[in-house]
């Protein structure tokens, strides 16, 4: 096959690069409808090599091992943004790969993708970019307080920190080592949500709703479905800007943006993920097509169906620590028996065999025929979990 045979149908093979819980709902939402997959990934027990028809156990960016894998699949896909974008032009040249190189490389940098954004006319937080001991110094004022974040390789909240001085800010900068940065302005928000789209090579674009989002410690901890969770204003913009930012990119695949809603009413955006999204996983219960199954048809060259949901949602993201009670020091099992008794309780555990503070070891879906229904057994599902009540309240 050469890299231009689309659409690949059913009983082909379908790659992905990475082995994470993202790679692994890809690979059964692909194997659902008669794919079969293969993984790669350095890690030989990761969560998505444990259930793919064949996994290549290397490196990324080993050349042996790319070219067993275009051997093997008839397209290919990735899980995450930090899979070397050279990697991706390497197998691009022999099968179709989505999202592309360049798209992967703009989202790899912060300082890149802040440009796109502006490119796409779609606002971010006013922002300085650090390369540089000369920028440092001509940061301007009004960007204190702010929040510094290096360009490369932050996620889940790494790599950032919140500066007011001018002093806190050159320490923060040389803690970093001195690596490209960003550093942002704090702005009064109000609520963060996200938009997931779907866009082929062939230009049609389907999104899901926009997704209300609570983070804790960086790290997403609840996201919230319904025609109310944001002004239809909001919403709405939200959506035309994920879609300036795809259309921008040519963008072929599955890709989130998040955003911030400020007190005023009005957005910025904040990143762009060129993959499915911790907050879209909810769409395996509560929509007729999932986040991952779009993944597949965009890969594959397969109509996209725009996508409906039939149910309000909450999604619980279940970290590490709650096999760690009450500050134990080894794991025990949460207690998934009274949970899963609970009415509209879906369970997603990821496979990985340790937990620890802080990893995304799963996520809790609740759905239901009513939104009242849906808070009222996720707030159950909290207290039996021994989350924090926050995670399910404070929401319109």
């Amino acid at each position: 096959m050469s890299n231009g045979d689309l659409p690949v149908l059913p009983g082909a093979t379908l790659g992905v690069l990475g082995g994470g819980q993202l790679g692994r709902m890809f690979a059964h939402a692909a194997q659902r409808m008669g794919y079969f997959t293969v993984v790669l990934d350095p890690d030989a027990d990761s969560p998505a090599g444990r259930v793919s028809h064949n996994h290549i156990h290397t490196d990324y960016a080993d050349v042996d091992g790319l070219a067993r894998l275009a051997g093997l699949a008839d397209a290919v896909t990735t899980e995450f943004e930090n899979v070397p974008a050279p990697s991706l032009e390497h197998l691009a040249v022999a099968r179709p790969v989505s999202p592309g190189a360049s798209a992967i490389a703009i989202a790899q940098d912060r300082i890149a993708e802040k440009s796109h954004f502006t490119r796409c006319g779609v606002p971010c937080a006013p922002y300085a970019a650090i390369e540089t001991a000369a920028q440092l110094a001509a940061v301007e004022d009004h960007l204190l307080p702010g929040i510094l974040k290096t360009a490369r390789m932050g996620y889940d909240g790494k790599g950032q920190q919140r500066v007011s001085t001018r002093a806190e800010l050159v320490d923060a900068w040389q803690a970093t080592g001195c690596v490209p940065c960003v550093l942002e302005k704090l702005l009064p928000l109000e609520f963060e949500c996200s938009v997931i789209l779907a866009r082929g090579r062939d230009g049609q674009l389907v999104h899901f709703p926009p997704q209300r989002n609570l983070h804790r410690d960086g790290i997403l901890a609840v996201t919230e479905v319904h025609p109310l969770n944001m002004p239809k204003t909001v919403a709405q913009g939200a959506i035309n800007s994920a879609k300036s930012i795809a259309n921008g990119l040519n963008y072929v695949g599955v890709l989130c943006v998040e955003f911030f809603a400020l007190a005023d009413g009005s957005l910025v955006v904040n990143e762009m993920a060129p993959r499915p999204h911790n907050s879209g996983h909810y769409t395996m219960e509560a929509c007729d097509v999932s986040q991952f199954e779009l993944q597949v048809r965009t890969l594959a060259g397969l109509p996209l169906a725009a996508p409906r949901q039939h149910s309000p949602a909450i999604m619980l993201n279940l970290l590490g620590d709650l096999w760690f009670p009450a500050g134990a020091d080894k794991p025990a099992s949460p207690p998934w028996a009274e949970v899963l008794a609970l009415p509209g309780v879906h369970l997603h555990l990821y496979g990985k065999m340790e937990p620890r503070r802080g990893r995304k070891m799963g996520h809790l879906t609740l759905t239901g025929a009513t939104l009242e229904g849906v808070r009222a057994t996720a707030t159950q599902a909290a207290v039996l979990l021994g989350l924090p009540a926050v995670a399910v309240t404070g929401l319109p």
